[in-house]
């Protein structure tokens, strides 16, 4: 019993002190116990480091208690069975990575900036968006009952002063014809008789998929981890990806060549585990050539043309002609579909366009037609489109008779939020916290940490 007792301190001691902090040599040390789950004091730094002036209030409060809400919600997430896909995480990991790295202007500056190399920025990356992701989805199942009538909207509206009430930058609604530029045969064949070849040598043994998907994958966000999508249901994929994938019984086998709307494919099964699977690919896209897309282009000017001399209208183009399925059912309009909610709509402030379309429909007239570009859409392939501009709503505040939708979701947004607060103080009466001495004198958000 002695020597448990001892073993024990020696745990404590150790769990409390000692490991180098190497960014500014400081000491580490478990500032916060949450349930289970420790706060250290590098982790406190780290985000103080990373977001600086942006943090709002004492940073040495702030910081913990947001991470202690955090650990709520991920406890909840584990209890509740809740999951988020490794290949969803990893997108948006992959998104942000070069989100940040066309701000420093470059891999190296981003490293230089953040102090750390690119493999710790993405480990934490992944990490960080992970939880968050997890944390939408457990406020998601919070609040999944939260409803709003219209006249709770007109209450809401009539009880705001009128410098209170959301102001709504300058939108537009834009409609999009995209076509895609030919591909010849001999290049599709090409890359098939490529994946082919991998395949082949996987199977001989004479390498690994994993190691190929790291060499010569162009999905980025999943090469680095040898291919590895994590786990995944049947409907997070493609459904021409998901087919063959969800076929596969055989971890030592490799699929035959899939092609789906991202490009062509080789799959490796490498676990089974109720309606999910986890597996690798490798992922290969045919390259275009340029006089393909000067092809495509030029064809994109004569519709245009058409289109101008009234031949026919550009909902019937976007309708008939188009090769977005995303858009070519609904008369060619662009769909913002909003992240944190779900929420739909056809109006975009200019910053959630696609970079290249928010470019050309920047200087544009109400119902004038762009000349033909080029982008890369959202499935990583390039494009050629025209647009139209369908309308602009200059700046305002917003008014119950053309903001309902924004003012119902404030309403929402409200009511939801209250229901999450409301949680949160009861989640933390039945969850055991532990605040080191100097760490607690703080005007917290949520006082019933300290008791």
């Amino acid at each position: 019993m002695l020597q448990m007792k001892k073993f024990i301190c020696v745990a404590l001691v150790a769990l409390q002190s000692v490991v180098s902090f190497a960014q500014n040599n400081i000491v580490d040390e478990v500032v916060w116990v949450v349930g289970d789950e420790a706060i250290l004091r590098s982790e406190v730094e780290r985000i103080r480091n990373d977001y600086g002036n942006t943090i709002k209030g004492n940073p040495y409060c702030v910081i913990p208690e947001q991470l202690a809400v955090q650990k709520l919600f991920l406890h909840q997430a584990e209890l509740d069975s809740i999951t988020v896909s490794d290949a969803d995480v990893n997108r948006n990991v992959e998104a942000k990575i070069n989100e940040k790295v066309l701000m420093a202007g470059s891999k190296e500056k981003l490293e230089e900036y953040m102090r750390r190399p690119m493999k710790q920025i993405r480990e934490e990356l992944y990490e960080q968006i992970r939880a968050e992701m997890l944390t939408q989805e457990v406020r998601r199942s919070l609040t999944k009952d939260v409803k709003v009538t219209p006249a709770e909207v007109r209450r809401h509206y009539k009880s705001m002063p009128e410098d209170s009430l959301p102001f709504i930058p300058t939108q537009v609604e834009v409609q999009i014809l995209v076509q895609h530029p030919r591909i010849s045969r001999e290049e599709i064949e090409r890359v098939k008789e490529q994946l082919r070849g991998w395949s082949d040598r996987v199977t001989s043994g004479a390498t690994s998929f994993s190691a190929l998907a790291r060499m010569f994958s162009e999905d980025e966000g999943s090469a680095r981890q040898g291919g590895d999508l994590g786990f995944f249901g049947k409907a997070d994929m493609d459904p021409a990806f998901s087919n063959v994938a969800f076929s596969l019984t055989d971890p030592n086998k490799v699929s035959k060549v899939v092609q789906s709307e991202y490009g062509f494919h080789i799959i490796q099964l490498i676990e089974a585990r109720g309606d999910k699977i986890r597996a690798r690919h490798i992922l290969r896209r045919p390259e275009v050539d340029r006089k393909d897309v000067e092809a495509c282009l030029s064809r994109l000017d004569s519709i245009s043309a058409d289109i101008q001399e009234g031949k026919f209208s550009f909902e019937i183009g976007a309708q008939e002609i188009s090769d977005d399925k995303d858009t070519r059912n609904n008369h060619g309009i662009m769909v913002n579909t909003k992240q944190d909610t779900g929420d739909r709509t056809t109006r975009f402030e200019m910053g959630e366009l696609p970079g290249e379309v928010s470019r050309i429909v920047n200087d544009m007239e109400v119902g004038e037609i762009s000349k033909p570009f080029t982008m890369i859409d959202r499935r990583g392939r390039e494009v050629c489109a025209i647009v139209k501009l369908k309308n602009r709503i200059p700046a305002h505040r917003a008014s119950v008779t053309e903001d309902f939708q924004v003012l119902k979701i404030a309403v929402e947004a409200r009511k939801s939020e209250k229901v999450i607060q409301d949680w949160i103080r009861e989640k933390q009466k039945s969850t055991y916290v532990r605040i080191k001495q100097g760490w607690g004198e703080c005007d917290f958000m949520y006082p019933g940490w300290v008791r």
